[in-house]
């Protein structure tokens, strides 16, 4: 069991401050006054100190999608019924969501990693089975993962990130599915900042407020079991948390320790990131915040990452659709970062002061 988490003691890897810096006398040069062009500068600069070069790129995308079932979902906190992971795994492997159309137009590389559903699909193609059980325990009765399960998934997660790593991609993008993962991943994030679950808890996949008012009280009943462990993140992961959200965790992790760049997605992601950096604050600097999902409780998360997102589209999918949406305003700051020209190269004069 320990060769499975020591690795999560590792440091996370230092970006680059002379490429920054670098990158940051480009922008000074470039034929636009001094930031003009606002947070696509910014994105710029802080690409190029995660890339390691003065001009970054983000035309190499890895994907990768975990997908888990929930023991909580049978306390009925979804619009949807459970059967609903599974069908989503075959809507993958046959190429029908939004994340396949998504990757598809960006050229991305994705991958689909099944954790464990209640129904099992059998073989899928494009599909990895890393089934670590039939989706994790009902958390308002027992821990949703035993420390072996929770090792296991953290580490399919960092081995995703390595396989992209070592793939040369320039961003890693995290996605999830799962019935009743919203709830999962505001219990965890209510026990991360010690808030109570009425500032988390939102509608999910659809709920009606009455449906949100009973998710709140099952959540609240979940940390009142678990308060006595909540203050260690390992542990707030592994009784709170889902197998996809500790392969998200890991995978976070293991970029931030490789020093490969990070787009999170929406509020379960983000729920993941804010573990991750719990476990080691280094690792924040590698993640970069897409989008603030229609989920209320994301913008706490954020808040708590210090983080201004990049998007405000009212996206609430999931899958990894809203990091993916926001990869082309990354590809359009590191194009006008290396192509524009400089005032010597245009021949235009520069400032004066």
């Amino acid at each position: 069991m320990n060769d499975t988490i020591d690795w999560l003691r590792g440091p996370a890897a230092s970006p680059s401050a002379a490429a920054g810096r670098e990158a940051t006398d480009r922008q000074l040069q470039l034929t636009k006054p001094p930031g003009a062009l606002g947070e696509l500068e910014a994105l710029a600069i802080r690409l190029a100190a995660l890339q390691g070069t003065p001009k970054p790129a983000v035309e190499r995308v890895h994907v990768t999608v975990f997908a888990a079932d929930h023991g909580v979902a049978t306390e009925q906190v979804s619009a949807f019924p459970q059967a609903v992971t599974v069908e989503m795994l075959r809507n993958f492997a046959h190429g029908g969501s939004a994340i396949n159309v998504l990757a598809r137009e960006l050229g991305a590389i994705l991958e689909v990693i099944n954790l464990g559903t209640v129904n099992d699909p059998g073989p899928l193609e494009g599909v990895l089975d890393c089934r670590l059980g039939p989706g994790t325990e009902n958390f308002t009765r027992a821990a949703a993962m035993s420390p072996e399960q929770r090792a296991r998934a953290t580490r399919t997660g960092r081995d995703a990130a390595e396989r992209a790593f070592l793939a040369g991609v320039q961003l890693f993008i995290g996605g999830e599915m799962g019935i009743g993962n919203t709830t999962a991943a505001a219990a965890l994030g209510c026990a991360l900042l010690g808030l109570p679950p009425e500032h988390l808890a939102g509608p999910g996949a659809g709920l009606a407020p009455a449906g949100v008012a009973h998710k709140v009280e099952v959540i609240r009943r979940a940390l009142l079991l678990h308060r006595p462990h909540l203050a260690d993140p390992h542990e707030a992961l592994r009784r709170l948390g889902g197998f996809e959200i500790a392969a998200l965790t890991g995978s976070y992790l293991g970029c931030a320790q490789l020093g490969l760049p990070v787009l999170v997605d929406g509020f379960i992601t983000s729920v993941a990131a804010l573990a991750a950096a719990r476990l080691c604050p280094g690792a924040a600097q590698w993640f970069i915040f897409a989008h603030r999902s229609a989920e209320p409780g994301h913008r706490l998360v954020l808040a708590a990452m210090g983080s201004q997102p990049l998007l405000d589209l009212g996206l609430r999918l999931g899958e990894g659709s809203g990091a993916a949406a926001a990869v082309p305003l990354l590809r359009l700051a590191c194009a006008l970062h290396r192509d524009m020209a400089t005032f010597a190269e245009a021949g235009v004069s520069g400032k004066e002061r």
